[in-house]
């Protein structure tokens, strides 16, 4: 399978490179760069995995056009541009790029009308059954039990609450029948007043090079229940995405998720 890779100067990107070249099912169909990044750099160098004959661009259309599949995991204002060209050149996409507002989320679904999409916040297996986790604690605990949704990423992560913070809740209201919007606190600050009832809070940590630790608390006056998830490599995304891009080969066109990548659903 031809498989395109958005952000290849980045650190996922990179990672990405090296998991399609590994495999004997896929192929490197191209890559890009940001504007003035590093233009007609072989992308088995950018990876550290000797040259592939392939090189970056900062031209995205000819890299749809060659690609069965692309992956992105690049940064929500580029969005709208690999939806176009997704949907303009009958392109599977694979969409990993977290902090994106509900509007940006409507147009995947949108473009899913007229290609195959999965848009996941998190490609981790285990994420994946996390959030199953939750959303059935969520339907089996009744209302006495607060739930609490903590997590921590490296310093340099720029958006908060996660995207798999953000899932996790939206998994626990549907378990009780909400919606996240209507119940979400977050960013706690100053003389709150008691916790609101029925609400789920976040709580978001920063600091070191932490890859991403997720826990959903449920509180209840007797006893606690936690659930949570670790993730010590981010190889692990890449593995998972990759996974998620060749099974969308033959699809047709919706819009997926990790839960259907794994037969969870």
């Amino acid at each position: 399978m031809r498989i395109g890779i958005a952000g290849v100067g980045g650190r996922m990107g990179r990672l990405l490179i090296q998991v399609v070249a590994a495999r004997e099912d896929a192929a490197l169909a191209g890559g890009t760069v940001r504007p003035g990044g590093r233009v007609g750099a072989d992308l088995g160098m950018l990876a550290g995995i000797g040259e592939r004959g392939i090189t970056a661009t900062d031209q995205p259309a000819a890299m749809f056009q060659a690609a069965e599949v692309v992956i992105d995991f690049t940064n929500p204002a580029a969005l709208a541009t690999h939806l176009d060209l997704a949907a303009r050149h009958g392109t599977a996409l694979v969409i990993g790029t977290s902090g994106l507002s509900l509007e940006q989320e409507r147009a995947i679904a949108e473009t899913a009308r007229t290609v195959p999409i999965v848009y996941a916040a998190n490609f981790s297996s285990g994420v994946a059954l996390l959030l199953a986790l939750v959303r059935r604690a969520a339907e089996t605990l009744g209302p006495e039990y607060d739930i609490e949704i903590v997590e921590m990423h490296h310093r340099q992560k720029i958006d908060a609450p996660s995207g798999t913070a953000i899932a996790m809740g939206r998994a626990a209201a549907a378990g009780r029948g909400i919606t996240l919007e209507d119940h979400m606190e977050s960013g706690r600050h100053g003389h709150t007043g008691k916790r609101r009832d029925g609400a789920i809070g976040f709580a978001a940590l920063r600091g070191g090079q932490v890859v991403g630790e997720h826990t959903a608390i449920f509180a209840a006056a007797t006893e606690h229940l936690t659930i949570g998830h670790r993730s010590f490599d981010r190889r692990v995304y890449a593995e998972g995405a990759v996974r998620a891009a060749l099974w969308l080969k033959g699809k047709p066109p919706g819009l997926y998720g990790m839960e259907d990548v794994l037969g969870l659903r």
